[in-house]
């Protein structure tokens, strides 16, 4: 059913051009493909066009849809589709590069209505789909081939579905997904803000967005420091020398631009961690003994992202890896990546991530010119990561060109609470830039060996990690997350003094509490707490002072009447548990 319904969102993406084509015959197509849920559709338009458009177009596609239209496909010759595509120029610079790499290209026709340049993967019949189960959802501003010195276009964006019901559910949640947006939360939780002067894509974290970074960090901190992980720390800038080593400068288009000294030296604001790190393992001399070299840092690296492409703090351009590089004999991968399996199941456990995807990503074997090393070496790190994924048990899917250019990887997106998919974990493995760097270690023979690199971060960025936990959990971080584990309120002015007491009890052992001010009503007070997410809200008037207690509400749900030392007792055992 899965592929079938891949076919089906491509098929409705051909529709949707034919539609837009009888509304506006000028229209010029960009393409098509299938995405996440649905699909998209990029065109060039003669005139203006606006979401109120996309009701009229779903209903021409519906109009067809009921046409019972087939999808044929034929392959033709470059001379052959340049002529169909005449008058579609973005067609023919897609012709003009599938001839010059020697690929087959075909063209689909649906029905008598519509034809595209296309490689296929469509249903026989438009009467394969539901006409309900599908819905044209934005407009969204694209660039010709990604790039923003190539003509803009717009793009349509859709979701399909196999049934009407299933894309009820996906419409619910998409709604569900907009109360969480962690830019909204961000801001009534008083977490993290962005300044123009500053610029996009360089989060600045308030005092308690703060808190719940150096958690995370902290944590990843602690659990790697039990595998035996060695904590290192580098600057943020490098000499051009080093990257241009690395091989980054000359492919990774995402380095920021260089600066130059006064005295001529080029300098690289660090994209990525390991070239500095391979420096530290080339430091020292090492033998066989000392492998496998576990290598950690928690650093932020800088990313010339399109200001575009920018968004909170799930796309930005100063990124905080928790980064890992393990330096590994050959014979030692296998059970390094176990290692990190274990680990990453340890980890996303603690977060309620149960549910993965597990993509392999290899090279594309059409442009070998993007990727270091030779066929052998790559075929046998693809081997290695296929036959390690099978040993961890999981799924996974192949797919090709998704490669970095110095070695293959495994990429691991992860289900959240209301359903959606998240890239984060990535293992890549490396025999090439131990070449670059002349990376070596004594074996048991008295002789030099070459040894591997596993590149790894386990949460990714930490700033993207922390934009999908605010969503995941609404805002609703477990307690030892919480910027604010407890906030006391008193009733009344004449009980704040009690308030300060109980306050100075729960930082005496480390808990972090507020005590309210006493100028807004006490219904005012408790809501704010609960728009700030605050776990633990503990209200205090003449009995509790009277008593020694705290009426405690936890996430809104009345615990009653505690004691401080069974609340610190609660707390801190809810902390411990990672709950």
């Amino acid at each position: 059913m899965e592929q079938n319904l891949e076919n089906i969102r491509h098929s409705l993406a051909h529709l949707l051009a034919a539609a837009v084509l009888k509304k506006w015959p000028d229209t010029k197509l960009g393409i098509g493909p299938v995405i996440e849920n649905g699909f998209y559709y990029d065109f060039q338009f003669t005139q203006p066009i606006s979401d109120a458009d996309l009701k009229d177009l779903e209903k021409q596609m519906r109009k067809f849809i009921g046409g019972k239209l087939a999808f044929t496909g034929k392959e033709m010759n470059a001379a052959e589709l340049n002529k169909l595509y005449s008058d579609q120029p973005f067609k023919l610079d897609l012709i003009e590069e599938y001839a010059k790499d020697g690929r087959a290209m075909t063209s689909y026709r649906t029905g008598e209505i519509f034809e595209d340049l296309c490689r296929g993967g469509h249903i026989e019949n438009t009467t394969e789909i539901d006409p309900d189960a599908f819905k044209l959802t934005k407009l969204a501003g694209a660039y010709w081939r990604g790039d923003e010195k190539n003509a803009q276009l717009t793009r349509i964006y859709g979701v399909a579905f196999e049934n009407k019901e299933k894309l009820d559910a996906y419409i619910t949640m998409l709604a569900e997904a907009e109360k969480r947006d962690h830019k909204k939360l961000g801001k009534e939780m008083g977490l993290f803000v962005f300044s123009s002067l500053v610029g996009p894509g360089f989060p600045l974290f308030l005092p308690k967005g703060e808190v719940i970074f150096r958690k995370l960090e902290e944590f990843m901190r602690e659990e790697k420091e039990k595998l035996g992980y060695s904590f290192v720390r580098i600057p943020h800038v490098a000499k051009a020398e080093l990257y241009s080593k690395s091989g980054h400068l000359g492919k990774y288009d995402a380095m920021m631009p260089l600066m130059t000294d006064n005295d001529g030296n080029k300098f690289a604001m660090k994209a990525m961690n390991c070239p500095h790190h391979f420096e530290i393992y080339n430091a020292q001399p090492h033998s066989y003994k000392d492998l496998p070299y576990r290598i950690a840092e928690t650093t932020t690296v800088y990313r010339n992202e399109k200001s575009g492409e920018v968004s909170g703090l799930v796309r930005v351009k100063a990124l905080t890896q928790d980064d890992t590089h393990h330096v590994v004999r050959h014979d030692q991968i296998e059970s390094e990546i176990a290692v990190i399996t274990d680990l990453m199941d340890r980890v996303y456990g603690t977060f309620g991530f149960t549910d993965y995807k597990i993509q392999i990503s290899i090279r594309d074997p059409h442009h070998p010119e993007k990727y270091f090393g030779d066929n052998a070496l790559w075929e046998k790190s693809e081997k290695i990561l296929i036959d390690a994924v099978r040993k961890w048990g999981r799924r996974f899917v192949v797919e090709e060109g998704e490669a970095a250019f110095y070695g293959p990887k495994i990429d691991i997106m992860v289900k959240d609470s209301i359903g959606r998919t998240w890239q984060l974990t990535t293992v890549q493995l490396d025999f090439n830039q131990p070449e670059n760097f002349d990376m070596s270690y004594t074996g048991e023979d008295g002789s030099k060996h070459r040894p591997a690199i596993l590149h790894v971060a386990i949460l990714g960025s930490v700033e993207r990690f922390m934009g999908i936990l605010i969503e995941h959990y609404a805002g609703h971080f477990p307690l030892w997350l919480s910027p604010v584990q407890a906030r006391v309120i008193a009733v009344g002015e004449k009980f704040q003094d009690y308030g300060e007491k109980i306050l100075a009890e729960l930082k005496d052992v480390g808990l972090r509490a507020e005590l309210a001010g006493s100028n807004e009503t006490l219904g005012k007070r408790i809501r704010q707490a609960q728009v700030e997410k605050i776990p633990y809200v503990l209200v205090v008037g003449e009995e509790e002072a009277t008593n020694g207690t705290v009426a405690t509400k936890l996430r809104g749900a009345d615990l009653g009447k505690l004691s401080v030392k069974d609340l610190v007792e609660q707390m801190q055992a809810e902390i411990k548990e990672k709950k």
